[in-house]
């Protein structure tokens, strides 16, 4: 199974991005999916998590800015980004935890300009 994000892009401060995850397969026993992301000489972080359950969990940086939401069904999860920052200029990576091993997506550049 393979996780494809898009949605990436380049956006002014102030504006918004939507990126999409979709996995390839079915994934069993999924425990959550999240969307990482990595700045240049930074480590990877995480910005948002849902839980199998519906329960989510924000950076600090990012609250109030961010939803991150799935959709079962379609095995996707999206994070819809508004009030764009310049410091949120990184790689976003999708994730998702299942029992016995991660999945992650490929990676999308969000550029922020101020």
């Amino acid at each position: 199974v393979q996780l494809q994000a898009s949605g990436g892009g380049l956006v002014q401060a102030g504006g918004s991005l939507r990126l999409s995850c979709a996995a390839s397969g079915s994934i069993v026993g999924i425990k959550a999916r999240a969307w990482y992301r990595q700045a240049p000489g930074k480590q990877r972080e995480l910005v948002a998590s849902i839980t199998g359950g519906g329960s989510t969990n924000y950076a600090d940086s990012v609250k109030g800015r961010f939803v991150i939401s799935r959709d079962i069904a379609k095995n996707t999860v999206s994070l819809q980004m508004n009030s764009l920052k310049p410091e949120d200029t990184a790689v976003y990576y999708c994730n998702i935890a299942a029992s016995w091993r991660d999945y992650w997506g490929q990676g999308t550049q969000v550029t922020v300009s101020s």
